[in-house]
């Protein structure tokens, strides 16, 4: 005789916020995609064009001037930022008025800016690597494409300070889970491979 479950694994009881700009996305625990499996991505923009952002928790085991030949010494790890445009090179950083042209994220957080003096600052010793993440591509949704994929509960909505997303570990998404709340250390704890359990 088989026992239904009286919850749903997926839903279970978090009210969403809205996605933004400086939020974090929290993938749920079944999701298989190759990049947002048990990612974290924070949100860079979003506005009627779409939604861009960042994978936090993908790094790749290379440093920045391995990536790009022309860049100085600099012992910062690449991370994979998404999917779309696999070619490019982004960054997140904490030196505001530094790098001209940056998007503040939120309080403290920067995104993008002019990469050339960048590079001049770091050449001159100017920034810690504790100060700038880089990204192989990007994550991109069109124009409501996250609210249906939200809706769909692939996506649990939240804040995170600036200190965790620079810091971020493979193991952010685990932690921010067990942050939220007691209801998701369900999703916290679930196995990998659910087969293998």
């Amino acid at each position: 005789m088989s026992k239904y479950l009286n919850f749903d694994f997926l839903n279970i009881g978090h009210e969403n916020l809205i996605p933004q700009q400086g939020r974090i996305l929290i993938s749920e625990p079944l999701l298989s995609d190759t990049y947002f499996k048990r990612s974290v991505v924070l949100i860079t923009e979003h506005n009627e064009n779409g939604t861009v952002g960042f994978v936090l928790n993908k790094p790749i085991e290379l440093m920045i001037n391995e990536v790009l030949g022309d860049f100085p010494q600099f012992e910062a790890q690449v991370y994979i930022g998404g999917p779309v445009a696999k070619d490019t090179i982004h960054f997140l950083h904490t030196l505001g008025d530094l790098i001209p042209d940056s998007v503040q994220v939120f309080d403290g957080l920067y995104w993008g800016g002019d990469f050339d003096q960048l590079k001049k600052i770091i050449a001159k010793g100017k920034v810690d690597p504790s100060q700038i993440r880089f990204f192989l591509g990007y994550s991109g949704w069109r124009p409501m494409q996250l609210e249906e994929e939200i809706e769909e509960n692939a996506w649990l909505v939240t804040e995170v300070d600036s200190s965790k997303i620079m810091n971020a570990e493979k193991d952010i998404w685990e932690n921010t889970l067990r942050d939220i709340g007691k209801n998701f250390k369900i999703w916290a704890n679930f196995p990998e491979n659910p087969a293998m359990n």
